[in-house]
């Protein structure tokens, strides 16, 4: 793992993706976190930094393998990063040799296990479904809410908007996702999902993030529509997700949303200390 004792006044991080959602990865196990808003958009600026969707602090906590923290390419923080929460599973996976371990996230304490040929599965913990915990602005039916295509709102530590539609690749996503992320029912703002039924195993879906942007993957995206698609009467539980960046598999079992995907470590680097200078 990343040691930013040997960073010599700079930031020691890895790069990493899960289907193309990708992460930077900060290890704080050391000390104490270097990140804030200002750094993370720096950071994240695919021009002027290293660009990332997420990137991921990994904590010392008691009681778990390692904390996690989310941040977003604007500066915000998520509870939740289904795609994020794998990779550092596998990163520690690796170190350690456990092949199962616990991370603990603003959604909570999520269970992780090598799922084998390279995959990792993470138990993203039970849906979200009423109003008040996705967190809606008003009471309302969340199986279909009062927007045009009559979408469905689900909670998985952070709030979703899916919509089911005949043809994903149909819609400008570019230009219903800001839109209906910053939509007045959503008070903390939304991700936002097309999804397409292929069968009731498998679905097709595109993802605009929250405070990111159009992405390639999202695994608690993945785990929303799965849940909505369910709640419509649309798929049963186990669901193949294709998404922009590849397949993840979900099912929502008794004892949680549990979804199994690849991860790939892509390179490890140091940011300087001029860089992170300018975020002063």
């Amino acid at each position: 793992m990343i040691n930013l004792a040997e960073s010599s006044g700079g930031l020691a991080f890895l790069k990493m993706h899960g289907l193309g959602n990708d992460f930077v990865v900060v290890d704080a196990r050391g000390g104490d976190s270097p990140i804030t808003p200002a750094l993370t958009r720096l950071i994240g600026d695919r021009h002027f930094g290293i660009g990332f969707d997420q990137l991921a602090v990994i904590r010392t906590e008691s009681g778990v393998t390692a904390a996690v923290d989310f941040w977003n390419s604007d500066g915000s923080m998520s509870d939740a990063c289904g795609n994020a929460t794998r990779c550092i599973a596998r990163l520690i996976m690796d170190e350690t040799g456990l092949s199962n371990l616990t991370l603990r996230t603003g959604r909570g304490d999520l269970a992780c296990e090598d799922a084998g040929d390279g995959q990792v599965r993470v138990n993203m913990g039970q849906p979200q479904t009423k109003w008040q915990d996705i967190p809606l602005a008003e009471p309302l039916d969340t199986v279909a809410l009062p927007i045009e295509g009559a979408p469905a709102a689900t909670g998985m530590g952070n709030p979703h908007c899916s919509f089911f539609v005949d043809d994903v690749d149909a819609l400008d996503l570019d230009e219903l996702g800001p839109r209906i992320e910053n939509h007045p029912l959503f008070p903390q703002r939304t991700n936002v999902q097309l999804v397409q039924v292929l069968d009731r195993h498998n679905i097709r879906v595109r993802v605009w993030e929250r405070g990111v942007g159009h992405t390639l993957a999202s695994g608690s995206s993945s785990c929303a529509v799965v849940v909505a698609g369910v709640r419509k009467g649309l798929i049963d539980r186990a669901v193949n997700v294709q998404l922009d960046g590849g397949l993840l598999h979900v099912n929502w079992r008794d004892d949680g949303v549990w979804m199994t995907g690849p991860t790939m470590l892509v390179a490890s680097g140091v940011l300087s200390a001029e860089f992170l200078a300018t975020a002063k």
